[in-house]
């Protein structure tokens, strides 16, 4: 597994670790599923975490839906090493296209979610970049907008690790990108 990290932000800070591999067998705290508002699993990511983790994600994920892109929630991982899974739609219903700013929206709702939950590790996988359809580079640049908003309107209070976990190698290269600019983006403020 190929793994960078940068820490950022003010105090509390927050460590961003890109890494090359499978979400679902990451051992964090909870783990981020990009779905869509109805909260069925089917494909993609979602369908990953329900195979691995079992129907219980989808089953716990379902009663509290549908939600809209930009909220979040929680529930159980079954089977999988996380504790958790927040389910954060980028798009209205299954096998939707998505925008950037739909992403941006998810990622912001699964931050927040963690962060009021007390969670200190995160791992997000490409979100938007399958089923979606938003390039390697527009996911990775969502996820810049997303966490560098997120520093400086609320700061993180409990996220001490965020694992942006890329499942293909450009996703890697962009999402190794992205954290070196947050970082430059952090020293020159």
């Amino acid at each position: 597994m190929l793994e960078l990290t940068v820490i950022v932000g003010l105090p509390p800070m927050v460590e961003i670790i890109v890494i090359k591999g499978d979400i679902t067998k990451m051992n964090v705290d909870a783990i981020v599923n990009p779905a869509n508002s109805l909260l069925i699993m089917g494909g993609g990511v979602a369908g990953a975490i329900k195979r691995r983790g079992g129907q219980i994600i989808e089953d716990e994920a379902v009663k509290q839906g549908p939600i809209p892109v930009g909220n979040a929630v929680i529930t159980s991982a079954g089977n999988l090493k996380a504790r958790y899974v927040i389910h954060a739609p980028t798009m209205e219903r299954p096998a939707m296209s998505t925008t950037i700013e739909k992403v941006k929206k998810a990622i912001l709702a699964a931050l927040k979610m963690a962060d009021e939950k007390g969670l200190e590790s995160l791992a997000f996988p490409g979100m938007g970049t399958g089923v979606g359809g938003l390039s390697s580079k527009e996911g990775a640049d969502a996820f810049r907008e997303a966490i560098t908003e997120y520093m400086k309107k609320k700061g993180f209070r409990n996220l001490k690790k965020i694992y942006l976990v890329a499942f293909t190698e450009d996703l890697f290269k962009e999402f190794e990108r992205i954290k070196q600019e947050i970082a430059n983006n952090k020293r020159e403020h």
